[in-house]
């Protein structure tokens, strides 16, 4: 995901990683809506929409009075209405292979992926860490290029079938295993200058252990074991996503993958920890594992013929200390919190961390944006790594407790309480309950302290300070992603999800609503509002290049032109390629896919409309209304985050 925006922005980046391969099975494999939602501003969410198993309904399963499993309940799998995607599933691999070839796409093939590649030492040169000129590389890396034995993890002795244990939180790191061997080797090594270094690699990280930070929190007792397997089984609800609660031999977890494929999470009742906290892993196989579900699932049969992957875990919620040093050195995904999977969050959250900083890195480097916005990755991501260990916390206690016999069965786990954690925790697993706090991109009321980690973005945007008036948007929450409804096109009366227009390109969007233009007071508030804009000196360099327009309007289309009626500032006319005509939308019905209703959708008047800023990754960052006084605030907001 990073290496995506890097290519996007044109970056000179280099993405390292140890291992000699891609992904070819297993790891993760939920896509949330959000992650789908920022694949199609990328332009691949095709082809995962095209490839993966879609998730409809999740069937809950609990014992009776008599101790057997029965159907209790079946929920929409995702909150219906909240975007234009639902979740799906679709492994790891093929996600990887949709970015690499958008990275190599978008880079012309400057940017891959080294493998077989480690880094040894990392070190500073701190008096250079605030000069964030052109010519300043503080940070300078060793990086050692390994064997293709070296590269390659070391795989159970259980099974045939590949696994994922090294990958575990039940399995030691090798990565100083491997610094150590490769210790006097000749011509192995290089020696990388770098601005601005990323690390995202797991929970082993070697970055956070080089920067001397910690994750805060605690294993717990739960071991889980997981296949990805073809079954052969009486279940009715094998294709559907099940939470199964057995009376006494543990939960399972069903979710169903593409090409027949279904993926189980066992509960490993019979494995425990040891003295040290940590199971012995050679105890896991596969046998083993396909055991405990045939005792969860009974009186159901459940065999297999084919195992694709398999791996085993250890539950626990840890999250970082930090997730950057001095704005220079800065930790994603696993590095900086880990979970359970079953919520499908690690891989979602994980990429959404690297979609969050990539573009911001991307406008420091090109000196576009203030190197102070930086600050915002860790306020913003932390908060979010926070409330998923919390949700995660609950949700995985309740997964892997006993069901209660009864109301007076205190130990064991309500099935009501279960069932109410899993729909109130949809809207947060979706990812588009994300509401990043008050700072110089996002125009809130309020503390930045209190609104993010705890950490202090306030002090570099103090004078230039905006605050965005919601009630001129009700739907179109500061701080949060872009909603999305459906509106025409004024010239050529094509559908589309406004959403859609929202793309990965390193770009803000001043988003017009326009109102009612045929109405002469709104045309002329309009006509002044555009005047301000082109006229902007401190805007003039960044217009159309770094802030693209986006206009919709609540008029008639076809009483209204696209030429007669809107500002040339909304669609702007090159001498190659004529008239911008992709620019202006309008909330009207369609002759194919009826009406959207757009205004309505997002609290917005229909008369008078406003003016919303988005921030390149979708986040809503400002509202205001379209005068003089909204235009002040447009002009402010990008004082405060672009280079003057």
């Amino acid at each position: 995901m990073l290496a995506a925006w890097m290519a996007r922005c044109g970056i000179n980046a280099r993405i390292v990683d140890k291992r000699g391969t891609k992904i070819y099975a297993g790891q993760a494999d939920g896509l949330q809506m959000r992650s789908l939602e920022i694949f199609d501003s990328f332009g691949f969410a095709d082809r995962a929409w095209k490839e993966a198993n879609h998730m409809i309904e999740m069937c809950m399963w609990n014992p009776g009075q008599d101790g057997v499993i029965r159907r209790s309940d079946r929920v929409p799998d995702v909150p219906v209405g909240l975007s234009r995607f639902q979740q799906i599933v679709l492994h790891q691999g093929r996600i990887e292979r949709f970015f690499l070839d958008h990275i190599k796409k978008h880079s012309e093939d400057r940017i891959r992926v080294e493998r077989g590649v480690l880094p040894e030492v990392m070190s500073f040169s701190e008096e250079e860490f605030n000069d964030h000129s052109i010519d300043t590389y503080p940070i300078t890396v060793k990086l050692r290029h390994l064997t293709e034995e070296e590269a390659m993890p070391e795989q159970s002795k259980a099974s045939e079938v590949s696994d994922g244990l090294f990958r575990s939180n039940l399995a030691a790191d090798d990565t100083d295993d491997l610094i150590r061997q490769s210790v006097g080797k000749e011509g192995t090594a290089e020696i990388v200058r770098a601005k601005y270094v990323v690390g995202c690699d797991g929970a082993h990280s070697w970055t956070r252990k080089q920067l001397g930070f910690e994750l805060e929190g605690e294993p717990t007792d739960f071991i889980w074991g997981v296949l990805d397997i073809i079954p052969i089984t009486d279940f009715p609800d094998i294709r559907m996503r099940c939470a199964i609660h057995s009376a006494s031999s543990g939960s399972m977890m069903v979710i169903p993958r593409e090409n027949k494929l279904v993926r189980l999470y066992i509960q490993l009742t019979e494995i425990k920890p040891d003295a040290s906290g940590r199971a012995d892993r050679s105890k896991i196989t596969p046998a083993t594992i396909i055991a405990a579900a045939q005792k969860i699932i009974a009186p159901y049969k459940l065999t297999y013929e084919y195992c694709d992957w398999w791996t085993a875990y250890q539950i626990g919620q840890r999250v970082g200390t930090n997730f950057d040093y001095s704005s220079r050195v800065f930790l994603a995904g696993d590095a900086v919190h880990t979970h359970s999977p079953k919520a499908g969050q690690g891989m979602n959250v994980s990429m959404q961390d690297a979609y969050n900083l990539g573009w911001k890195l991307g406008l420091v480097i090109r000196g576009i944006a203030r190197p102070e916005i930086l600050k915002t990755y860790q306020s913003e991501r932390r908060r979010v790594a926070q409330d998923l260990i919390a949700f995660d916390h609950k949700f995985s206690r309740l997964f892997s407790g006993r069901p209660a016999k009864d109301v007076l069965d205190e130990e064991g786990v309500s099935m009501e309480a279960f069932r109410d954690a899993f729909v109130k925790g949809n809207m947060f697993a979706s990812g588009l309950s994300v509401d990043y706090g008050s700072s110089m991109l996002i125009a809130k009321e309020g503390s930045s302290i209190d609104q993010g980690d705890g950490t202090d973005v306030s002090s570099s945007y103090t004078k230039t300070r905006v605050v965005g008036r919601q009630e001129l948007a009700t739907n179109i929450k500061l701080g949060m992603r872009f909603p999305n409804y459906k509106v025409l096109n004024q010239s050529d009366a094509r559908p589309w999800h406004l959403q859609e227009n929202l793309r990965s390109d390193g770009r803000f969007r001043i988003i017009v609503f326009a109102g009612d233009v045929l109405f002469s007071t709104q045309k002329s508030k309009l006509e002044a509002f555009c005047d301000l804009l082109s006229s902007s000196q401190f805007l003039a360099p960044y217009l159309h290049r770094n802030i693209a327009m986006l206009t919709v309007h609540s008029s008639k289309r076809t009483e209204t032109e696209l030429l007669r009626d809107f500002p040339e500032v909304l669609h702007p006319f090159d001498t190659r390629t004529g008239w911008d005509y992709d620019s202006v939308f309008v909330d009207d019905e369609s002759y194919h896919e009826g009406f959207g209703d757009a205004y309505n959708g997002y609290g917005v008047d229909k008369e008078a409309g406003c003016v919303v800023i988005t921030r390149p990754d979708q986040y809503v960052g400002f509202i205001g209304s379209l005068n003089e006084q909204g235009w002040e605030g447009v002009e402010g907001y990008f004082k405060g985050v672009l280079m003057s």
